[in-house]
C-alpha cells in the first residue's frame, strides 16, 4: 500500500497526454507517472556512478588508477586538516 503522497499541478494538455499514454499501456495515471518518474530517477542516479568506455580508453583509465600517486603537498595539507566538526 502506498503511504506517501506526491502532488503536482499540470497543464490540461500535459495531463491529457499522460492519460493517453497511460491508457495505451493499460495503466492508470498514478502508476504511469510513478513508473516514468522512477525510471528517470534511476537513470539520473546511474549517470552519477556508471559510465562506459571503449576498451582502449578503459585500459588507459585503469593504468591511471594503478599508477603510483604523485607527491602533492596541497592535497596532503588538505587531508591533514581537521574538518570543522572534528576540531572540538
Amino acid at each position: 500500500m502506498r503511504d506517501a503522497s506526491i502532488n503536482l499541478r499540470a497543464h490540461v494538455e500535459q495531463r491529457d497526454l499522460i492519460d493517453q499514454a497511460a491508457r495505451l499501456l493499460g495503466k492508470n495515471r498514478s502508476d504511469f507517472m510513478l513508473d516514468a518518474a522512477c525510471e528517470k530517477a534511476q537513470g539520473v542516479m546511474l549517470d552519477q556512478v556508471f559510465f562506459t568506455l571503449k576498451a582502449q580508453d578503459f585500459q588507459h583509465f585503469s593504468e591511471l588508477l594503478d599508477a603510483p600517486v604523485k607527491h602533492n603537498p596541497s592535497l596532503e595539507r588538505l587531508l591533514a586538516t581537521k574538518a570543522p566538526w572534528e576540531s572540538h
